[in-house]
């Protein structure tokens, strides 16, 4: 077996193609877009190579035939908020050989302690956390978009391999052709209906506006977290961007209190449900295409990707009244027949009891593993969120 530095465009296209020679017959499997996967590792692209750095490697056979694939990195901004210096590994894939898993993972440690780091949090993504986090180990159906779906055998590979679960992460899933409660949504009217509160859903024809307020609201909200970074403006402008023609503006809702912006809370259409017919090609054809399914209302679920509120108002119900005003909006849009919330941590009891009481039932879970490079150094999972301190966030990290 060979690891190689992906360098060059062939070595990027091998590194590319591994998901869909692994995935080939899997119904439920949606390759990413190339140019996603490789944006990621582009600094032009990529924000957070302003504050760390990246590397990806294929592994393979004696044919030269890909067999295996592995990406480390070091967000410098998060990786010395822990309790020790502490990188990443993401976008492992790899076929069921465990000499093959461990050379991988080998080679990420090795990486990143010449680098100081002193363990290794994966799969996990070179970018914020809502995309490509966590491994599946439950719930093995199509993902939503940005949730990444893996081989079951790959768990073993983890915990073997000396990995310990650091958080778990679940996706629920919201049945609306069933409604919410009628106790939930009497109580989610009051409280969207109090004075002083207003809520508004996101335009395009203003987005500055509502970037800004995503910003203030995310700052002010995980302030107080331990390993807080704040979020960077472009990254937001180019999300908003790229997503004009494709986000449903009464999807992302904001709250105000006096004018003062105190809550956001982001669902995206599932674009997987398309992507699935693409096999991660975005050409001319596929773009036709992907407009056209676009076009015929063929996406029926939508993903909450984050909803955030500021500690001071946590306590209002304000999340109820998003939901509220979110399910008005969807009644208008009958053909999306599902909401996937996704995801949240089992550090944050309240979303989860938030979750819960809309009537989501849990549907899948991935493991955000860490390896400690010193066998010997005692293990600590993530804390839970004290709800004294904590802004609402979903997939928190």
């Amino acid at each position: 077996m060979n690891i190689i530095e992906v360098v060059n465009d062939s070595q990027k296209q091998l590194f590319l193609d591994l998901s869909r020679i692994l995935y080939k017959n899997d119904p439920n499997f949606a390759c990413p877009l190339d140019g996603e996967i490789d944006g990621i590792f582009n600094p032009k692209e990529n924000s957070f190579y302003k504050h760390g750095e990246a590397i990806r490697w294929i592994l393979t056979n004696e044919s030269g035939e890909p067999i295996g694939r592995i990406a480390a990195f070091i967000n410098t901004n998060k990786a010395y908020t822990f309790d020790q210096p502490t990188g990443g590994c993401g976008f492992f894939e790899c076929i069921d050989n465990k000499e093959a898993a461990f050379l991988l993972f080998d080679t990420a440690k090795n990486w990143l302690k010449e680098r100081g780091m002193e363990a290794m949090d994966g799969p996990i993504n070179f970018g914020e956390n809502d995309n490509h986090w966590g491994l599946l180990v439950d719930g093995f159906i199509p993902q939503g978009y940005g949730m990444p779906y893996h081989k079951a055998y790959y768990q073993n590979f983890f915990e073997s391999y000396g990995f310990k679960v650091f958080f778990e992460q679940y996706s629920y899933h919201l049945d609306r052709t069933k409604g919410l409660s009628k106790r939930f949504l009497k109580i989610a009217e009051w409280i969207a209906k109090k004075p002083g509160f207003e809520f508004e859903h996101f335009k395009f024809s203003n987005s500055e506006k509502y970037i800004n307020d995503i910003i203030e609201v995310y700052n002010e909200a995980w302030k107080f977290h331990d390993n807080f970074t704040p979020i960077d403006i472009e990254d937001i402008r180019k999300i908003a961007k790229e997503g004009k023609g494709i986000l449903e503006e009464d999807f992302i809702w904001f709250a105000y209190h006096e004018g003062k912006p105190i809550a956001f809370f982001v669902t995206m259409p599932d674009l997987n449900q398309i992507l699935r017919k693409m096999n991660g090609k975005l050409g001319f054809w596929n773009k036709l295409k992907f407009f056209y399914y676009l076009k015929r209302k063929t996406i029926t679920r939508a993903r909450i990707t984050i909803m955030g509120v500021v500690p001071k108002y946590q306590r209002f119900g304000i999340e109820s009244a998003i939901f509220f005003h979110m399910n008005e909006a969807i009644k208008k849009k009958p053909h999306y027949t599902e909401l996937e919330l996704s995801w949240v941590g089992d550090f944050n009891p309240k979303m989860i009891s938030i979750y819960e009481s809309v009537g989501g039932v849990r549907m899948k879970t991935h493991y955000t593993y860490r390896y400690l490079f010193d066998r010997n150094k005692p293990f600590k999972r993530t804390p839970i969120i004290p709800l004294e301190n904590r802004g609402t966030k979903a997939s928190e990290e």
